[in-house]
């Protein structure tokens, strides 16, 4: 396990979390990391790995990474981490933000289900996975996310395998933070439910050197 810690005890400890269970949780780590190095926050940040039900008992928030779906779900039951996932996602103290793989695992209603990816069911939205084709007809997208990021204009967001938001089940609940064009309609890759859950299509932990979307992350969800 792995932890990163800001040295002021002055401040409130908040523990964010990385599912490391598939998939990129090492590259959102490096990210958080990075935004710990070059910004301060009005809490005390520690990052963990997760992959016990220990582990994520220690969380405020948790991110669950891009990858497998189905593999991300399947370890999940065979460990015994699911039942403390459910219960962790549901819970709204709690802070989560899923990207690619993540917003497939934490969706209400996959519209091409996979009998294999049992969801945590807490994202009240239908998703499409797989909604831009396979692995070859992954792509990088300039995007303009000032409308909820400031100065954000030019965020580069890569989208492999990626899943859509077809439909909101419960407008009062989820928000769509940005679309893209789709077949003559606009799908939607970010999205927020409440004040505590985060849903990406795309991979910010991805986009090298650029931390923007990781910092806001910090400072609209967990610092606050």
């Amino acid at each position: 396990m792995y932890k990163t810690q800001i040295q002021d005890f002055k401040k409130p400890i908040k523990v964010i979390g990385v599912l490391a269970l598939q998939g990129a949780f090492l590259e959102h780590t490096n990210h958080l990391k990075k935004c710990l190095a070059k910004n301060d926050y009005e809490v005390k940040i520690e990052i963990i790995a997760v992959k016990t039900p220990d582990e994520l008992n220690q969380c405020d928030a948790l991110i669950i990474p891009g990858g497998e779906s189905t593999s991300i779900s399947l370890i999940s039951q065979r460990t015994g981490l699911y039942p403390c996932l459910y219960e962790f996602v549901h819970s709204p103290e709690k802070v989560i933000w899923g990207t690619c793989a993540g917003l497939i695992f934490l969706s209400a209603h996959l519209e091409n289900e996979n009998a294999l990816v049992k969801t945590l069911g807490v994202l009240k939205v239908d998703v499409r996975r797989n909604a831009f084709g396979r692995q070859a007809q992954s792509f990088t997208q300039m995007c303009d996310f000032s409308n909820f990021i400031p100065d954000c204009h030019d965020f580069r967001a890569t989208f492999i395998r990626a899943p859509v938001i077809d439909k909101i089940l419960d407008p009062a609940a989820v928000k769509s933070l940005y679309e893209l064009p789709m077949n003559g309609k606009n799908v939607i890759v970010a999205a927020q439910q409440g004040d505590n859950i985060l849903v990406t299509s795309f991979h910010p932990e991805l986009s090298e050197n650029d931390i923007r979307f990781h910092d806001w992350f910090i400072r609209q969800f967990v610092s606050n």
